[in-house]
């Protein structure tokens, strides 16, 4: 039996309450989405002042429209980096490279509005004469979260999400496909009875495409390769599709919408599921406790969840502005576990910004890898590990 379009009837509100079900839906981007392209370029840049200059200290916000790249914030480093060099380099690796487009990686005009950062900032976090009390970047909550419904201890809904995403990407740069453009967005639904998934009710994929290309030869490759690759076991003949629901997406990128840093946020971590604190991660040094912390809290639900202290765990921190010591922090675990063992499990943790970035080895150029496709639930993060 063929995979429906469009067609799958919806689970009605009675169905839904008689058995304590309900549908969750996340949804993710490709690295030529604008927003996307624009984490990228901000990460490659702290990259590049990192590699050089492990204690710079970057706050690098991007705006992309048109053929118009526009770097703003604050960069204190030692490094010498050709930061315009750097914008066309991680343009260039997106895929963005045809001169025909307006947004191209060798025809964007890359302006500059950067300056040192603040004097009162850098006091506040190293102006201590004991380097472990170095204080939190700004003041500010953030949200860590894991939970047992998948082996990435993530999500399902965000996890199937970034897979489709990814595999379309990778169709992309493999020429397997190669009428896909960068451009790309996804979305799943999935039912749950309780807190458990149970199956896949709808998948959204829209991408950019050459012009070429019909929505048949589109609708059967999501359909029919896609899908059923980056879903695996998940997969079934009773999914709904809905494929570049416009018709056509031909314009995409920057040349189509403007992009900026910081709003794929919920794309970033749990896709909704869990909380979360407002602040965005690319572009932003370790000192950066939306960061770093955000990072770290993740890292301690995880080992909640891993040593079966619950079966989904939360946790809640805030910082004030250069101290290093949090002003609060909160364990949730839903009722799914032991609640007293997970908070003297936390407490053995120290969430101090520099013991965080020594802990995780943080000093490092790693993070334009994390850019794309969720900064959770990867194997090889140094927070995703035991």
């Amino acid at each position: 039996m063929k995979p429906e379009l469009y067609t799958s009837r919806p689970v009605t509100a009675r169905e839904l309450k008689s058995v304590n079900r309900y549908v969750f839906t996340s949804e993710s981007v490709t690295e030529g989405h604008p927003d996307k392209v624009c984490d990228y370029i901000a990460d490659s840049v702290l990259d590049a002042h990192l590699a050089q200059d492990p204690r710079s200290r970057v706050a690098c916000e991007v705006l992309c429209k048109g053929a118009n790249v526009i770097l703003a914030g604050e960069i204190t480093s030692t490094a010498v980096v050709d930061r315009a060099e750097v914008v066309r380099t991680a343009i260039r690796q997106i895929g963005y490279t045809d001169p025909g487009q307006e947004f191209n990686a060798d025809g964007v005009h890359i302006q500059q509005l950067l300056t040192t950062q603040a004097p009162e900032i850098a006091r506040g976090v190293d102006g201590h004469a004991d380097k472990q009390d170095q204080g939190a970047g700004d003041q500010g909550i953030m949200f860590g979260y894991a939970t047992d419904e998948t082996p990435e201890l993530m999500p399902l809904p965000i996890v199937l999400a970034h897979r489709l995403s990814r595999t379309l990407a990778e169709d992309r740069h493999s020429g397997a496909e190669p009428w896909i453009c960068p451009d790309g967005k996804t979305q799943v639904s999935i039912l749950y009875e309780g807190t458990r998934p149970v199956r896949i009710l709808n998948v959204l994929v829209s991408t950019q495409h050459i012009p070429e290309v019909s929505r048949d030869e589109i609708i059967g490759y999501v359909t029919h390769r896609l899908a059923p690759r980056a879903l695996a076991d998940w997969y079934s003949d009773g999914i709904s599709f809905a494929v570049n629901p416009t018709g056509t997406f031909v314009i995409g990128g920057p040349s189509a919408d403007c992009g900026v840093t910081g709003r794929k946020i919920i794309v970033d971590t749990y896709g909704g599921t869990a909380h979360h604190g407002g602040g965005a991660f690319s572009g932003k040094d370790p000192s950066k406790v939306d960061r770093s912390a955000a990072y770290f809290c993740r890292y301690v639900a995880r080992q909640i969840v891993a040593n079966g202290l619950a079966h989904r765990a939360e946790l809640q921190v805030a910082y004030a502005i250069g101290l290093a010591k949090p002003v609060s922090l909160k364990v949730e675990t839903f009722g799914t576990g032991n609640s007293g063992a997970a908070e003297e499990f936390v407490g053995q943790f120290d969430f101090r910004p520099a013991a965080i970035i020594e802990r995780l080895s943080l000093l490092r150029p790693i993070y334009r890898a994390t850019t794309n496709y969720g900064h959770f639930g990867r194997a090889w993060l140094p927070w995703e590990g035991p």
